[in-house]
């Protein structure tokens, strides 16, 4: 599971349906509808929140945004109540840690948006987090 702090635009179409697929996952886990992946490491930061739920849906709501905005028919009915919640404090660490990843499995599967984003020296994170200055969290498998 990769729920991204770089904002949704950065991905090509295989990584955001794929993301799609994954914070709908992690809405459900927040939410009891599974039982598994219920400790993955990457939910801590939501689980932290006053309103997990609603920051897993804020999340989405971004990322079907996103999708819209390419043409993309992510079903919006599948994101659970969505409420406005605080932003989630991330480190610069780890956003450019998921750019230098992203950057890594793009050049292999779509080389023409990777030579985009050679261009670009720090990506803009998904409008949920607030970035500040930090390291790569300790939860990142290196």
């Amino acid at each position: 599971m990769r729920l991204w702090t770089i904002h949704p635009k950065h991905l090509d179409a295989r990584g955001l349906v794929a993301l799609w697929r994954e914070a709908l996952l992690a809405q459900a886990v927040l939410s009891g509808g599974t039982t598994g992946y219920r400790h993955h490491p990457q939910l801590d930061r939501f689980r932290a929140q006053p309103d997990p739920r609603g920051a897993i849906a804020q999340y989405l709501a971004a990322v079907r945004d996103e999708a819209i905005a390419r043409g993309y028919g992510f079903d919006g009915r599948r994101i659970g109540r969505c409420r406005r919640v605080r932003r989630i404090v991330e480190h610069d660490g780890q956003l450019m840690y998921e750019w230098t990843h992203l950057k890594r499995k793009l050049r292999v599967r779509d080389p023409a948006r990777y030579r985009r984003m050679l261009t670009v020296p720090r990506p803009d994170a998904h409008p949920l987090f607030r970035i500040v200055r930090g390291a790569v969290r300790q939860w990142e498998r290196r």
